[in-house]
């Protein structure tokens, strides 16, 4: 891996290449595909090969030396030699929020380093926000009001803000994990944008009791690691990536340091 890619830079010059991928999402959620009926997945495919297709030929022109290990690819057979750095691409995440419309789907654009996600950028079209980081560096939200800095918040002393699964989720396995923490309210949102919740101080955990790909989460594990925040898995490992078969265990996301939780009495 050739070290002329500058990271900023190259974080920068992820931004249209995602946002690009986002218009190809919007131009198919756009098209009145109710009426296709709840069983009739095409939108949703294509959406994601489209927007796919966007960013891969993005990436190959921005950093040709670098592989990419795409959701849709993967599926088809294509899975790359990885080296220690790779792009994680899922064009679109969400796929239940993009069939009932709550604009809750994202383009996620990872790059992992030696395991772990160095930069991302999850694009919430439907919303009009854009999160992206550079761990080290720091992360940001563009929206309407333009950019702004965002950082991992101090839980509040009336407890924890728990961001879970609304399309997954079992409530008995949620329950036990939550048991001894002081929880002040559960709060919903789909598909990646959890971890940006996080990230912007918003949210302050994630459990995920469920399965992921690795696709799924690399590009919010950046922002959120990049905010100061943390993905482990649950006996306090950190989560890796580049895994066999790119499935990640159950994890849990932190915006904070586990030992400073406020905690029931």
């Amino acid at each position: 891996m050739s070290d002329h890619h500058h990271l900023p830079d190259l974080l920068e010059h992820l931004l249209p290449i995602a946002r690009q991928a986002g218009e190809v999402v919007m131009s198919v959620y756009a098209t009145d595909f109710s009426v296709r009926g709840k069983e009739d997945a095409s939108p949703v495919t294509e959406a994601d090969e489209r927007a796919e297709a966007v960013i891969l030929a993005g990436l190959a022109a921005l950093a040709p030396d670098i592989p990419v290990v795409a959701e849709e690819a993967v599926a088809a057979g294509h899975v790359p030699a990885i080296g220690e750095r790779f792009w994680l691409v899922d064009p679109l995440d969400g796929t239940k929020e993009f069939i009932n419309r709550n604009g809750e789907f994202t383009v996620n654009i990872a790059l992992v380093e030696n395991g772990q996600p160095l930069l991302g950028v999850v694009l919430a079209p439907a919303l009009g926000k854009l999160f992206a980081g550079l761990v080290g560096t720091g992360a940001f939200v563009e929206d309407g009001q333009g950019r702004r800095a965002i950082r991992c918040r101090v839980p509040p002393s009336e407890g924890l803000t728990v961001v879970a699964s609304r399309s997954h989720g079992d409530a008995a396995a949620l329950d036990a994990f939550l048991a001894g923490r002081t929880v002040a309210r559960l709060a919903n949102a789909g598909s990646s944008l959890k971890l940006c919740l996080i990230a912007a101080g918003d949210a302050d955990l994630y459990p995920r009791l469920g399965r992921t790909m690795e696709w799924d989460i690399a590009a919010g594990h950046a922002v959120l690691a990049a905010a100061g925040g943390r993905v482990m898995e649950l006996n306090g490992g950190p989560l890796a990536y580049g895994k066999p078969g790119f499935e990640n265990p159950h994890f849990a996301a932190w915006g904070f340091d586990e030992g400073i939780a406020p905690r029931g009495g």
